[in-house]
């Protein structure tokens, strides 16, 4: 005999409409009335949205949109285009219940009856999670390219370096030897003092270019970074111009880093400096210390560990965001010539890297710069190395 199967809430269309929305949670579905109010809503809207449906049902969806977008009507266009195009797919920013924004992937569909517009459909999706995940890569993958970059420029300023040590070797001591045979010629005295002097300034600028390229051999020491910059406060005051004031925000709790105390004291000097030369007028430099755990942007491979930082912000015009990705190169200056050699940031940049670390550079123009030098804190585990990278 032919059994007759009993018919269910599935056989009816409407119902297995109404399951299938109310099942999906992972977008919002709801339907619009032909001016853009809410005549439904379904769970994935008060997941994503945060309303719960006696809230919204019957507000006007131009709720979800930011203030700015609202002001420019982009809710009353997106209608019109739909309905216009038949179709409408787009991405923005949205807002939540509680104020918080979220990026939206966002699809509306006109629901036409007999030729007349009766309402739209509307679906929503969080990708936020997704452009954040492709903002992440983009920015790792600028920061090796930076670092493939510096570290190129580096191998080739080493070998440069070395060739013109050697051969500034050979002038001061020719220099020498001429000195010694014409003591007392004044006529000779003169030009022969500006030569050695030159040499001089040539041999400052080589230990610089090794400094970047990390060929020039450094004196690490135990070191409390605050301590350190208490020490060198009367030179960096005194580097500040009379209308520029100083502060400083010294933490006492910091670890212990590896560095080149001297290096380093030169390395906070220049950014001062370069703080002040900034300043046009009256201004503010601020010289903090902190501690916190970081992970090297230049190394991919690096873990997150705890790093002592020496921060110099200022107020000054900041730094033209075109430039920011040149300014450790060496040679590359803003300043007129004469007046920089384009290497006291290649000097920066290079005891970082030789130390362990790295710098950074945080700087909106028109509202001053901050750079940064992170150095790893020494502990027991790695052995006092600061090249090693592990989570502490």
């Amino acid at each position: 005999m032919l059994k007759i199967r009993q018919p269910t809430t599935l056989d009816d269309e409407s119902r297995q409409l109404t399951l299938l929305i109310k099942s999906v949670t992972d977008y919002a579905i709801y339907m619009l009335d032909p001016d853009g109010y809410i005549c439904s809503w379904n769970p994935g809207g008060e997941r994503i949205k945060g309303y719960k449906a006696h809230e919204i049902i019957g507000e006007h969806f131009s709720r979800f949109y930011t203030p700015e977008d609202a002001a420019a009507d982009v809710p009353r266009n997106n209608l019109r285009a739909a309905a216009e195009r038949g179709s409408l797919s787009a991405e923005g920013w949205r807002v939540r219940k509680d104020g918080s924004r979220f990026l939206a992937s966002v699809v509306i569909e006109p629901i036409w009856e007999d030729g007349d517009l009766v309402g739209f459909a509307k679906i929503t999706r969080d990708v936020t999670e997704r452009h954040l995940a492709q903002k992440r890569l983009e920015e790792a993958r600028d920061a090796l390219f930076q670092a493939q970059k510096m570290e190129a420029i580096g191998k080739l300023t080493l070998g440069l370096a070395h060739d013109f040590n050697n051969l500034l070797t050979v002038v001061l001591n020719s220099l020498d030897v001429i000195a010694l045979k014409t003591a007392g010629d004044e006529a000779i005295g003169a030009p022969l003092n500006a030569a050695i002097r030159a040499c001089d300034r040539g041999a400052l600028l080589t230990r610089q270019l090794l400094t970047f390229g990390r060929g020039q051999s450094l004196l690490p020491q135990p070191t409390h970074l605050s301590e350190l910059i208490r020490r060198s406060a009367d030179i960096l005051e005194r580097a500040c111009a009379g209308q520029v004031s100083l502060r400083f925000e010294l933490a006492d709790d910091l670890p212990t880093v590896l560095v080149d105390q001297a290096q380093l004291e030169a390395a906070v000097l220049n950014l001062v400096s370069n703080s002040r030369d900034a300043i046009t007028g009256s201004g503010h430099i601020i010289v903090r210390t902190a501690a916190e755990p970081v992970k090297n942007p230049t190394r991919p491979e690096a873990e997150t560990r705890l790093h002592a930082c020496v921060e110099i912000s200022d107020d000054g015009p900041g730094i033209p965001t075109d430039i920011q990705a040149k300014i450790f190169d060496p040679f590359f200056t803003t300043k007129e010539v004469g007046k920089g050699s384009g290497l006291g940031l290649s000097q920066v940049f290079g005891l970082a890297t030789q130390s362990g670390g790295f710098v950074q550079l945080s700087s909106v123009p028109g509202r001053g710069a901050t750079f940064r030098i992170w150095l790893p804190a020494v502990t027991e585990d790695d052995g006092g190395d600061p090249s090693q990278d592990t989570v502490r």
